[in-house]
């Protein structure tokens, strides 16, 4: 352990630094209460000696401003009195000591302190470890009952915290926002052909794909089976709808073979919807997701493998 001791009688000092080096523990002195908190403040320290009555802070004073200002690791701490002051052993220990010991010191009396010091500091410092493991254990579960287990996208539950927080975010800053809602065209004939073990490696590909065609203020989504939300901070409905065509043409580039398609495509492809919120639209979250819907549906009806805005009926089709 190391060891503060923390006395202004220089013999007492010496004597408790011959006896705990002996007992290995590695020792630092200070000979007044401000010298000692400097070293308690900015350095480790597991166990403080300390006299009852010392310039700068006096032992009480130093023990109280350990037990509020250091509550972020436990150092135990052990009262230096005169031997049959009863009312200054219990100050003492009002003022959040573990222990005391009584001059004049008997080596013995001081070994056995440090023995229960070093017990009560190693079970501290497992309740520290074993409360950062919980902790950690507690943010992992989070994180996993927010991430879809398929794709290791964000899920439908973060998405909704999320346009939540992105939408009182833009009304309290007067600010714009958009998304943008995918869906992969003829997926069920995909599934039905090649299988769903198939149709799952699919998804996970499209959302790698996203995933690294994604800017700085966008996140992306898997909100159910084969769709996914694209969120995009402070954007105009020309730039969302950018944005959405970038992911459509990403997930074209991967020209993964679908066969079954009733169409001439003969590759998977996407369809998207995008709608934008601006502080004089007065949309719900709710609305906001309707329109972008119902921009995905005429998307769907107009040949699919392109991009409609429910702005303007912007739409970006499919090229040649």
């Amino acid at each position: 352990m190391r060891i503060l001791i923390a006395d202004d009688d220089a013999t007492s000092l010496v004597k408790l630094e011959a006896i705990a080096t002996r007992l290995g523990h590695e020792c630092v002195t200070a000979t007044d209460g401000s010298d000692a908190w400097d070293l308690l403040s900015t350095s480790s320290v597991d166990v403080l000696l300390i006299d009852l009555t010392m310039p700068g802070f006096d032992g009480p004073g130093l023990c109280r401003r350990v037990r509020q200002e250091l509550s972020d690791r436990y150092v135990y701490v052990v009262f230096i009195t005169v031997l049959g002051n009863h009312e200054q052993a219990l100050e003492a220990m009002s003022a959040g000591a573990d222990d005391y010991l009584a001059k004049p010191l008997d080596p013995l009396s001081v070994r056995t302190r440090l023995i229960a010091a070093e017990r009560v500091t190693e079970l501290h410092r497992q309740l520290v470890e074993v409360q950062a493991k919980l902790v950690q254990a507690t943010a992992d579960a989070t994180e996993r009952s927010l991430t879809d287990a398929l794709t290791g996208l964000s899920n439908r539950r973060r998405m909704e915290e999320d346009l939540a927080n992105m939408h009182a975010r833009a009304q309290r800053l007067m600010r714009t926002y958009g998304v943008a809602l995918f869906d992969l065209d003829h997926f069920k004939s995909y599934n039905d052909h090649y299988g769903h073990l198939s149709g799952d490696e699919i998804l996970r590909r499209v959302a790698h794909r996203f995933v690294n065609d994604v800017r700085a203020g966008e996140r992306v989504y898997r909100c159910g089976g084969e769709e996914f939300l694209l969120l995009m901070d402070d954007c105009t409905p020309s730039g969302a709808l950018v944005a959405a065509e970038r992911l459509r043409v990403a997930i074209a580039d991967l020209a993964i073979p679908h066969e079954s398609r009733p169409d001439a495509a003969y590759s998977v492809t996407l369809s998207g919807g995008v709608a934008c919120w601006d502080p004089l639209s007065g949309l719900t979250v709710a609305e906001l997701l309707e329109q972008a819907g119902q921009s995905l549906f005429e998307a769907k009806s107009a040949g699919r493998n392109r991009i409609c805005s429910a702005s303007d009926s912007f739409s970006i089709a499919q090229r040649d």
